[in-house]
């Protein structure tokens, strides 16, 4: 250790990170949990924090343009051996990261942050006292017309309440008709830009060709066309928030374009060599396979990681029950047939259907059998004919082997000490599926956590 470094009175984490977004997360998550917490934009700042004063745990990205997280560990290194250091990298980085363990980096966490994952590390080293779990908090009340009751959805609602007070970028990702957009503005109405604009725009609705000037406008006369100068999309949301919605139809070129907002928050109008600023939170929905289109080289690796600092997966209705008959009855009395009611025949036929279409579908149903049904009561006959083909049968089979994958999943997670990133691996499943998986088995009662 240098002399002349001091130990703080409350000991601290110190986050490095260039891109403000992923800082923001991180700092606002862990705050809430009740960490003391300082940010550094680059390894040099973060040297010239720790030289003043020591922190109990360094939390930095690897890839930084100037001195990487590597460089920094290096660095460190030469005069403090025993600073535990956590290193935040994308997939393309793993082997690196791996490597830097043997050159005394605790951990290492995989993008996009298992904020469960960060928890636990920050614990191990600062303490179990030190630290509150603020997930266990209940989330803000739901705005009038929003209905999300299944226990599965419930830890959805908490996941959002821990990262909307943030700045991060969000990737909500999930069937189409599961409510992303829902989601969307829920993390606007919980986030402190709430009373600012919030703007959305699907990107496969627009022509390529019209989609650049929808998001950053144009000057008259840029193309043919263009009588007068148009703002553009980031330009209304301004301090506020924007919602890219289907991002995985967005074209290359484009995505480069993009990629400049969220890397230095500045574009160029159409038609215009003029750079403007601009203070946009972005949040990117999908229901395609962005990690997939990554791999064929479909969509940027760089754009990818710069939208996905936190994603949140919408499970589709099938995967949902409790949620399907409350949502029946608010569709219901929205479409003034609040005294409709569903025969029990009815309700054994929509929670037993699978509903490829989710929410969407499941409106459009309701909104068939309203106008079909003579009375206040909705029969199966009112329903899609489609629907009443699904017949309910009970697949003792099935339930068995759900049963072995909960035991095996469950297994792995003990033997990999509760490590998320590990057991993803250990198993061939994704993360997002084995957080899913995870989730859902919480709602049922089986110990997901390690045992404090």
């Amino acid at each position: 250790m240098t002399s002349g470094v001091s130990h703080p009175k409350e000991p601290y984490v110190l986050i490095v990170d260039d891109d403000a977004s992923q800082r923001s997360l991180l700092s606002s998550f862990l705050t809430q949990c009740g960490v003391n917490v300082r940010v550094a934009e680059s390894g040099l700042e973060a040297l010239s924090i720790i030289a003043r004063m020591r922190p109990a745990m360094l939390i930095s990205d690897v890839r930084m343009p100037g001195m990487t997280g590597l460089e920094l560990l290096t660095a460190l290194r030469k005069n403090d051996a025993e600073l535990p250091v956590l290193l935040v990298t994308a997939h393309a980085d793993i082997r690196d990261a791996v490597g830097a363990m043997r050159q005394g980096a605790v951990d290492y966490l995989q993008k996009p942050i298992d904020l469960e994952e960060l928890l636990a590390a920050v614990q191990a080293v600062v303490g179990e006292g030190a630290v509150t779990h603020a997930s266990a908090e209940p989330h803000p009340p739901l705005p009038e017309g929003v209905v999300m009751e299944s226990a599965v959805m419930d830890e959805v609602l908490r996941e959002l309440a821990l990262v909307a007070p943030s700045d991060s970028r969000i990737l909500i990702t999930g069937e189409s008709g599961t409510g992303k957009e829902v989601i969307a503005d829920l993390i606007h109405r919980w986030s402190h830009r709430k009373s600012a604009p919030f703007v959305k725009i699907n990107c496969a609705a627009i022509p390529e060709n019209l989609l650049e000037s929808e998001l950053f406008g144009h000057k008259k006369g840029a193309f043919t066309g263009a009588d007068t100068d148009r703002q553009g999309l980031f330009s209304k949301a301004d301090g506020g928030t924007l919602l890219l919605d289907e991002i995985g139809e967005m074209a290359p070129l484009l995505q480069a374009k993009l990629l400049r907002v969220t890397q230095e928050g500045t574009f160029s109008v159409v038609g215009s060599s003029e750079t403007r600023k601009v203070d946009v939170r972005i949040l990117a929905a999908t229901n395609r396979d962005l990690e997939a289109q990554v791999a064929a080289g479909a969509f940027r690796e760089d754009l990818y990681y710069r939208l996905n600092v936190m994603e949140i997966y919408i499970p589709p209705l099938r995967e949902r029950g409790d949620d399907i008959m409350p949502l029946a009855h608010r569709m219901a009395a929205s479409l003034n047939h609040e005294r409709a009611r569903f025969s029990p025949s009815t309700v054994n036929t929509l929670t037993h259907y699978p509903w490829p279409g989710n929410v969407r579908e499941l409106r459009n149903a309701v909104e068939r059998a309203l106008l079909l049904a003579k009375g206040d009561v909705i029969l199966p006959e009112h329903l899609p004919k489609r629907m009443l083909q699904e017949v309910p049968v009970e697949d003792e089979g099935a339930d068995r082997m759900e049963d072995i994958e909960r035991n095996a999943i469950l297994q792995t997670l003990k033997e990999q000490e509760y490590h998320r990133t590990n057991t993803a691996l250990a198993l061939g499943i994704s993360r997002r599926a084995l957080t899913y998986k995870l989730r859902a088995y919480r709602t049922q009662g089986h110990l997901v956590d390690k045992p404090t």
